[in-house]
């Protein structure tokens, strides 16, 4: 049975193995990404595992589709492979990991066809959320989003009762001040949820533009549930001073956060079908 199988699909295993080999410093890259100090990817390590399981969710259904060569992938393949050449030497390993995904769909599309591509196509699309952005990128995001978290944060505060001045990133009351740095900026939670909400819209049962809908509301979602942690977290240092807003209760406020952005999408997605 091995041995058939291995024959059936000498060729394959061979791309693929190769298609491992070459991208093993773009790996290497996301992986350091992943595991970082305060990484905004720690997500990155179940995407593949979350993929494996979508296409093998479909297996019956793949297995009674037709597979033919296509040669759409061959293109792909040169071009991703160049892309990746060009990414690699430049040291730009955010341009190779997505031409990671551009080989995997020329080689999906070369071996299995197109009938095949298109039953796939989501849970090859999310890989996309396992490749870091770059840091560039990230802190400009970050550091925008920290400063309207904050100026929101502070006009609630003074509607209700507590005085608050916004400096930049900074949240001054009368009794303590709550600086609003880049991990509660609200990225992290943004692209985990963005990520959540993808694979929501793509199990939900109804048409096309509710589904879009739905994943795009993880933006708002994330951005207003971070805001109420910060408004949560700057009375609480207010009042009861601010050695009770850091430490294990500032970590516990953002794992809380995330669940009730959870809890959001989830009804949401429910009130759409």
């Amino acid at each position: 049975m091995v041995n058939e199988f291995l024959e059936k699909n000498l060729k394959q295993l061979g791309a693929g193995a190769a298609f491992l080999l070459v991208y093993v410093p773009t790996f290497i890259w996301m992986w350091d990404r992943w595991f970082a100090r305060d990484s905004y990817y720690s997500h990155g390590i179940l995407i593949p595992f979350v993929t494996i399981f979508l296409i093998w969710h479909q297996r019956e259904e793949l297995a009674s589709t037709k597979k033919t060569n296509s040669a759409l992938g061959l293109p792909l393949i040169i071009v991703g492979m160049i892309t990746h050449a060009f990414g690699s030497l430049m040291r730009v390993y955010f341009i190779s990991g997505f031409s990671m995904l551009l080989v995997l769909t020329g080689l999906i599309l070369y071996f299995y066809g197109r009938a095949v591509f298109k039953k796939i196509v989501f849970p090859i699309l999310f890989l996309a959320f396992m490749i870091p952005v770059p840091l560039v990128i990230i802190t400009n995001i970050s550091f925008k989003m920290k400063l309207f978290a904050a100026d929101i944060a502070a006009s609630i505060l003074n509607n209700s009762g507590i005085p608050a001045i916004q400096e930049g990133s900074i949240i001054r009351m009368r009794h303590t001040q709550v600086v609003v740095d880049d991990v509660c900026s609200g990225l992290r939670s943004l692209i985990s949820l963005m990520a959540l909400g993808s694979i929501f819209a793509y199990w939900m049962k109804s048409v096309m533009i509710k589904r879009l809908i739905l994943f795009l509301a993880t933006i708002p979602i994330a951005i207003v549930t971070n805001v109420f942690r910060i408004i949560f977290l700057s009375s609480v240092a207010e009042i009861w001073g601010a050695q009770y807003a850091g430490g294990l209760f500032h970590d516990a406020s953002g794992f809380l956060v995330f669940v009730v952005a959870f809890i959001l999408l989830f009804m949401l997605g429910r009130i759409l079908e």
